[in-house]
């Protein structure tokens, strides 16, 4: 007895998604133009911080942990900032998906933008969807070489150019850029350069839906964010079904109405169309009358669109980026065969017994504002709030001070007790600020700062400074005699008077 090997593994099916006009299309060609444009044009604007600090409006800047965003500047001890922006992101994130659907998969996440540009490219380079299946059946012959190279070119500039601009982003730009065209630039400049290309170009150009459904989470995860409330795009199944095939217009009255299905009098049924509150209601046919085909016409348009090469129609599908292309189609084919826009739509899946009985959908507001969005909304709002509060009430100076412990007190000839405190000041301002030290504790104390005659020294503008101080307490001082002490250390400016003060404690000798 024989057993045959059944391989599990299924070689990807290209797809070639047809062009189509509408208003979900224009939306995502003005979506792609602001992403695009904000990635490739940001590392060149210009932000002027000052003589001494960097003025790329945007910079990470690595060498000196700093991260700049036009006016903000974010220090590493300072990296709530970042965490906080995340959550942000992720809580907008959220309430986008309970709201409406995979709205960032289908309109600005990174792999669908990138993917939306290779596919114009290669419709400009190889034709629309018909052209390009018989180019992709036909032999390498010299034709089919030269348009899949040109193709491929393109792609390769404009992976080249998404790797380039990323790294801009990690240094001064123009200075970056002439270092790059004169083969100046470090090795990790074009290493970055390199792998972004690469993953650019494969994922964009040759992988395309497969990492929307095989390498990225998201599509697991939208699961639990989504419910039957949530306004995405699917298919009218009780207006649409059952299915016709063709068209055909009827001699004389030019109506157009489709071919197959039950006949009456060797001709489908064209139902009159009524407007109910804005609404279209097709009357239910006659009694005695055999039922005609719904209002798809099994054209497949949407099939078509789709860039993720599903059929909507089959229902809510984890590989569904709710891009509305087939909407788009849809309307289209609708309006061409004389019946109401809308088959395929946003719409929210608890709307449809009430649509399915004739009754109007909810408004669009009534599932947006829902409690589990409002919360959302609530926290999102509250993150934001309170990182604002916390970046514009930061101050200009800041101090740690860290006591040296290795030994923690030193006796002096004449039996004074001296404690030494590492010192850490952080200048935030664009000039340079003179720091004056000063102590507040017991009585009977002093202070001294290590390599200057008195207590003030200088701090460099957007840079921090470590000091030694000494804190000392004579011989017949309670804080000589008691094993700690409390006390602070402040820091003044002493142009602005802002200052900043730490608690910290001294460590005497009780015995």
């Amino acid at each position: 007895m024989t057993h045959e090997q059944t391989s599990l593994y299924a070689a990807r099916e290209p797809i070639f998604p047809r062009r189509v006009s509408g208003a979900f299309r224009r939306l995502k060609w003005q979506i792609m133009a602001v992403t695009l444009g904000i990635y490739y044009i940001t590392p060149w604007i210009r932000w002027d911080r000052g003589p001494a600090l960097p003025d790329q409006a945007v910079l990470v800047d690595l060498a000196h942990r700093r991260f700049y965003f036009f006016m903000i500047e974010i220090w590493p001890h300072e990296f709530y900032f970042v965490a906080g922006l995340l959550i942000m992101a992720g809580l907008g994130l959220f309430l986008f998906t309970a709201a409406l659907g995979r709205v960032w998969c289908g309109y600005a996440c990174p792999q669908t933008v990138w993917t939306d540009l290779f596919l114009l490219v290669e419709r400009k380079v190889e034709g629309d969807r018909n052209a390009r299946l018989r180019l992709h059946k036909a032999p390498w012959d010299a034709r089919k070489w030269r348009l899949r190279l040109t193709k491929w070119a393109i792609w390769l500039v404009i992976a080249m150019a998404t790797g380039g601009a990323w790294v801009f982003y990690f240094a001064d730009a123009p200075t970056l850029a002439r270092e790059l065209a004169t083969f100046e630039a470090p090795p990790v400049a074009w290493i970055s350069i390199a792998v972004l290309t690469f993953t650019t170009f494969t994922f964009g150009g040759f992988m395309r839906e497969q990492v929307c459904i095989y390498m990225c989470p998201w599509p697991r995860i939208q699961g639990a964010m989504m419910d039957e409330g949530t306004l995405t795009v699917a298919y009218r199944s009780w207006r649409g079904e059952p299915r016709g095939r063709g068209m055909k217009r009827h001699a004389g009255d030019g109506a157009i109405t489709r071919a197959a299905g039950p006949q009456i009098g060797g001709r489908s049924p064209v139902l009159p169309m009524q407007f109910r509150e804005g609404r279209v209601v097709l009357p239910e046919p006659q009694a005695g009358a055999a039922q005609g085909p719904g209002d798809c016409i099994d054209c497949n348009a949407c099939v078509n669109v789709c860039p993720m090469g599903i059929d909507i129609r089959d229902g809510q599908q984890m590989a569904c980026i709710t891009c509305a292309l087939c909407i788009d189609a849809c309307d289209e084919v609708m309006e061409k065969v004389g019946r109401p826009r809308g088959l395929i739509d946003y719409l929210a899946l608890s709307d449809a017994p009430r649509e399915r009985a004739g009754g109007a959908p909810q408004s669009v507001w009534r599932h947006v504002l829902r409690p589990r969005n409002l919360v959302y909304t609530g926290l999102w709002a509250a993150i934001g709030v309170g990182l604002l509060l916390a970046l514009v009430l930061r101050p200009t100076i800041e101090l740690t001070v860290a006591p040296v412990r290795n030994p923690t007190f030193v006796t002096l000839s004449d039996g004074a007790i001296r404690n030494a405190y590492d010192v850490r000041v952080r200048n935030r301002e664009g000039s340079l600020q003179n720091i004056a030290f000063s102590l507040a504790g017991a009585p009977g104390m002093s202070l001294g700062v290590e390599g200057v005659d008195d207590t003030t020294v200088a701090v460099e503008a957007d840079s921090q400074r470590l000091i030694r101080v000494y804190v000392t307490a004579a011989d017949d001082t309670p804080a000589a005699e008691s094993d700690r002490t409390e006390i602070a250390l402040t820091v003044r400016d002493t142009v602005t008077g802002e200052s900043a003060t730490v608690e910290t404690t001294f460590n005497g000798d009780p015995e």
